[in-house]
C-alpha cells in the first residue's frame, strides 16, 4: 500500500516537470523513456540484469528520438521552402 501511495505522488510530480520542454526535448525524452522500458523488459526476458537493459535502451532511445527530431525538422524545412516558392510563383503570375 505504501508503494502505491508513493507512486501516486511521485508520478504526477515527475510528469508535470516535463511540461515546459521543447519539441526536440520531448522527442528525445520520449525516446529515452520508451527505450529504457523496452530494454529493461527485453533483458529481463533473457534473465539478464534489467538495469543494464534500461540504460542501454535509454541511450538508444534518446539517440533515436534525436534522429527522428532531426528528420521532422528537415521535412518541415523542405515543406516551408516549397510553400514559399509556390507563393512566390503564384504572386508573380497574378501581377
Amino acid at each position: 500500500m505504501k508503494k502505491i501511495l508513493t507512486l501516486a505522488i511521485v508520478i504526477p510530480v515527475a510528469v508535470s516537470g516535463c511540461s515546459g520542454l521543447s519539441t526536440s526535448q520531448q522527442r528525445e525524452l520520449s525516446g529515452a523513456g520508451i527505450g529504457a522500458a523496452v530494454g529493461a523488459v527485453g533483458v529481463a526476458l533473457f534473465h539478464g540484469n534489467p538495469i543494464w537493459g534500461a540504460v542501454g535502451g535509454a541511450a538508444v532511445g534518446a539517440a533515436s528520438g534525436y534522429a527522428y527530431d532531426h528528420y521532422e525538422k528537415t521535412k518541415q524545412s523542405e515543406y516551408n521552402k516549397g510553400y514559399a516558392a509556390g507563393q512566390k510563383s503564384s504572386a508573380s503570375k497574378s501581377s
